[in-house]
């Protein structure tokens, strides 16, 4: 009963984590619309990138007992594929400026860290149960980094008083999965499954609570007043400008107020 159950919530668990990493494919049909990136991050797609990697590692028989952690293998493998398109694309779009930061940082850093892990795991440790402490540990601290890394979009939340840049499905979904996981973390009696996943479910809560708070919240509002002097009226003329953002899809809404005196 206990095996079946767990094999249950395993199956649970990779059809929310699914929808969590299909979720950025929204984002991503803005970024193709825009043809920019605009203030969107790409660190919580590397960081995923990262937790993915290990996490198959950790769930392939060489550091787990057998197909134990199958379910493992099979999302966080179609995990890899996603994030990796994702930040292709991300890298496309980017500005000068971002691309620096991850193609000559982000990424090369997930790739020295997963090759560390995979062949410190694979050589320097004999007995499996060193191997799964070793991976498990590493991957600990990618799950809490992955689920910590939209505290940078939340911060931009509380102060723009806008859930533009913090798509409500990835929120939801990303705290779907981590609470699957953590209740298949616990059934297998494996901490260093269900540990991170008792960060990242409190996490996708507020994510939820922010959402709710601030999704209502009136559009921004940006206005600009410029001076010109008409020579033909002999006369100053003020002009001004205000941008909405009604929908938040980062199209403002322009209208002038002219003035002359």
């Amino acid at each position: 009963m206990g095996d079946k159950l767990r094999l249950s919530i395993g199956i649970l668990g990779n059809g929310a984590s699914m929808l969590l990493y299909t979720a950025p494919i929204l984002t991503f049909s803005r970024v193709f619309k825009k043809k920019s990136t605009e203030e969107f991050s790409c660190f919580p797609y590397v960081m995923t990138l990262l937790n993915c990697l290990i996490y198959t590692w950790y769930g392939l028989p060489i550091v787990s007992h057998l197909w134990e952690n199958l379910p493992l293998v099979t999302i966080n493998g179609v995990g890899i594929l996603l994030e990796s398109l994702f930040i292709f694309i991300y890298f496309c779009y980017a500005s000068p400026k971002e691309k620096v930061k991850v193609g000559v940082i982000f990424v090369p850093v997930v790739i020295v860290l997963f090759g560390l892990t995979a062949v410190i795991s694979a050589v320097v440790f004999d007995k499996q149960r060193h191997r799964k402490s070793f991976v498990g540990s590493v991957g600990l601290v990618a799950s809490i980094s992955m689920y910590a890394s939209p505290l940078v979009v939340m911060k931009k939340v509380i102060e723009t008083k806008s859930v533009e840049y913090m798509p409500f499905y990835l929120s939801f979904f990303s705290f779907l999965a981590s609470s699957l996981w953590l209740a298949y973390g616990l059934l297998s009696h494996d901490l260093f499954l269900a540990s991170p996943n008792m960060v990242g479910t409190p996490l996708g809560i507020l994510q939820l609570i922010l959402y709710f708070k601030y999704k209502n919240k009136e559009a921004p509002i940006t206005t600009t007043m410029t001076s010109k002097w008409d020579d033909e009226k002999n006369k100053r003329a003020l002009e001004l400008v205000v941008d909405v953002d009604v929908d938040h899809d980062g199209d403002a809404n322009e209208k002038k107020f002219n003035n002359a005196c």
